[in-house]
């Protein structure tokens, strides 16, 4: 007797309304976050109190960077995620490259190639590209954090029981219309957590873009620093701010995370 295959299950959404009110909630929480710390930097002794709007903005830009560049990340991931689980080989290798480059070489050379190197070499093919230090700073952590999000996107898809596809297929659909409605809303919710941590990584390394000159936290710090010679309580307050955002952007993705859980019940 022949088994008949198991329906794949519905795909679930978490709901326009309710990513709505995750999305405003998310979005008055920092900007409460960036009000209490402005007025916490200015009642503080010096040298920190007369530089706090140096420090607010460069945590702006900070969060402004997280978020450009882990969105652009994500959709890499995706797409490179997709590629590697491909049976042909040569859907399979362009992402496998990638990876391979991005994830065995440090992302203050990849910063720094993306802001001095790229411009010439795309220029040198007719493109006529220029690239200040938010975009070349967007496109290094995005690409970086890209490759390390398409191997966790890569073991979610592996995640799903293979007869969830087998079941898809069988019912008529295609493979795209299988992986996007079936095969991916699953493999999402079960890679949220390293998801998470990914974009949490982002927002510290993206204290990297200072080298090219991008005043973000770390950058306004060491400027702080410099010019008063006290590192101390400058080092302090970059560490106390970088702690505020994670803690902030952590409570939030957890919260996604759980409406995830249920959502999938």
């Amino acid at each position: 007797m022949t088994a008949k295959p198991t329906a794949p299950r519905a795909s679930q959404p978490l709901g326009v309304g309710a990513l709505l009110l995750w999305l405003g909630g998310a979005a008055t929480a920092f900007l409460v976050l960036f009000w209490l710390i402005t007025l916490i930097l200015r009642q503080m002794p010096d040298p920190i109190s007369p530089r706090a709007d140096l420090f607010v903005e460069g945590a702006r830009m900070t969060l402004q960077l997280t978020l450009v560049a882990g969105v652009i990340g994500l959709i890499v991931g995706v797409v490179a995620g997709i590629q590697k689980t491909s049976g042909l080989w040569w859907v399979r290798a362009p992402a496998s490259v990638f990876i391979w480059l991005v994830r065995g070489t440090p992302l203050l050379v990849q910063i720094l190639f993306v802001y001095n190197a790229l411009p010439p070499l795309l220029k040198s093919i007719g493109l006529d590209v220029q690239l200040n230090e938010f975009w070349s700073a967007v496109i290094a952590l995005a690409l970086n954090v890209g490759a390390y999000n398409a191997e966790v996107i890569r073991a979610g898809i592996l995640a799903v029981p293979r007869g969830q596809t087998e079941a898809a297929r069988s019912l008529g659909l295609s493979g795209p219309k299988t992986m996007t409605s079936v095969i991916l809303p699953q493999a999402l919710r079960i890679v949220v957590p390293p998801l998470v941590n990914n974009l949490v990584a982002l927002l510290k390394d993206s204290s990297l873009a200072s080298t090219i000159a991008l005043l973000e936290l770390s950058l306004a710090g060491s400027r702080v620093s410099a010019e008063t010679f006290m590192p101390i309580p400058v080092l302090t307050t970059i560490a106390a701010v970088y702690l505020a955002l994670t803690t902030v952007m952590t409570f939030f993705t957890d919260q996604l995370e759980r409406r995830l859980k249920i959502a999938s019940r």
